[in-house]
C-alpha cells in the first residue's frame, strides 16, 4: 500500500544512515495530514531489507522527540534496524480544545480507536498504525514486514504492549519504557478512556495491558519483554502500575525482564541510559 500525498520534509545524515522527516495524508484512518520520523541505517541505503522498530512516544510528545533525545541512532546503524517514529495523535482537527483536552498540551492520542464524539471522527490511532503508517512505510520504503518490533515510552509504552498484544503475530519483537500498564487504575487512564471510549469500563479493559496479558492462554512473546522502570519516576505510584503487569506476566507464563532502576525518572536521560539494550532485545528477536 502506498502511503498518500508523502512529502519529504526534511533529511539528515546519521551514523551512515539518514534521519527523515515526513508528511502524509491518512485518507482512511485519521482523515487528516499527519507526520511521522524515519530513521534508515546504511543497510537499508544499501539495499538491504532490514527489520523495523516502530517507537511510541508519550504524551506532550511529537514525532520530533525521541529522534532528538533517545539517542538512538548510533545502535540502530550497527545493528541494522529501522526506525519509525510516529506523531502521537492528530493535529489541527478544529476540535474545539484539542489542545487542552488533557491539561498536558497536545500528544494524548493513547494509541487507540476512539468511539466518543468528538474524538471518533479523527483519533484513530489504533487502526492508523496498524493499517496505515506501519505498513505504508514498509512498502515504500522497501523494509522487511515479517520482522516488526514495537517499543515505546509511558503512554507509548501502554500503547506497544497494548497494540502487541490486541494484535497477536504482527510484531515479534516488544518492549516498553516506563509503560502505563493498568490504565483501568489510573488518572490518565480513566481519563483517557472516559473521554475516548465512553463510561462503559467494559470497553476499557480492552486497552490494558494487564488484563491483556492476564488473559492468555500461553506465553505471546516466549523470547522474553524488556521494561525498563526508574525508581525516581513520580509518576511510578499513581500512573505506571507496572507491578500489575509483572503479576498478569507471571500468571501468562510469559518471560519479562522488568529492571527497576534507583536514579533514574521518567524522561529522556532515563530513556537514553536505556536504549541501547532495547535495540539489542529487538535485534535479537528479529534476526
Amino acid at each position: 500500500m502506498a502511503l498518500e500525498r508523502l512529502e519529504l520534509l526534511s533529511e539528515h545524515g546519521c551514523f551512515g544512515g539518514v534521519q527523515r522527516f515526513y508528511k502524509h495524508f491518512s485518507v482512511n484512518q485519521i482523515g487528516l495530514p499527519m507526520r511521522f520520523a524515519l530513521f534508515l541505517p546504511p543497510q537499508a541505503l544499501a539495499g538491504q531489507k532490514v527489520p523495523l522498530l516502530t517507537y511510541l512516544a508519550g504524551l506532550t510528545c511529537t514525532e520530533e522527540t525521541a529522534t532528538m533525545k533517545a539517542g538512538a541512532q548510533r545502535m540502530a546503524a550497527q545493528l541494522g534496524l529501522a526506525l519509525l517514529f510516529p506523531d502521537t495523535s492528530p493535529r489541527n482537527s478544529g476540535i474545539d480544545g484539542e489542545d487542552h483536552h488533557w491539561d498536558f498540551g497536545v500528544g494524548a492520542g493513547f494509541y487507540l480507536d476512539a468511539t466518543e464524539h468528538p474524538w471518533a471522527g479523527h483519533w484513530q490511532m489504533e487502526s492508523y498504525l496498524l493499517q496505515d503508517l506501519i505498513p505504508g512505510v514498509v512498502a515504500e520504503f522497501g523494509l522487511d514486514g515479517d520482522r516488526l518490533g514495537i517499543t515505546g515510552h509511558s503512554m507509548g509504552g501502554h500503547g506497544a504492549l497494548t497494540l502487541a498484544l490486541r494484535h497477536p503475530g504482527v510484531f515479534r519483537s516488544l518492549s516498553a519504557f516506563a509503560p502505563i500498564c493498568a490504565p483501568t487504575k489510573c488518572p490518565w487512564g480513566h481519563k483517557a478512556f472516559l473521554g475516548y471510549l465512553g463510561q462503559d469500563e467494559s470497553t476499557w479493559a480492552t486497552h490494558d495491558a494487564g488484563l491483556l496479558m492476564a488473559a492468555q492462554q500461553t506465553a505471546p512473546y516466549p523470547g522474553g519483554i524488556l521494561i525498563d522502570q526508574g525508581l525516581a519516576d513520580k509518576f511510578l505510584t499513581e500512573q505506571l502500575y507496572p507491578e500489575a503487569f509483572e503479576a498478569a506476566c507471571a500468571q501468562a507464563g510469559q518471560p519479562l525482564t522488568l529492571r527497576r532502576h534507583a536514579g533514574y525518572d521518567h524522561g529522556y536521560y532515563f530513556i537514553s541510559s536505556f536504549i541501547d539494550d532495547h535495540l539489542r532485545h529487538h535485534a535479537q528477536a528479529l534476526a
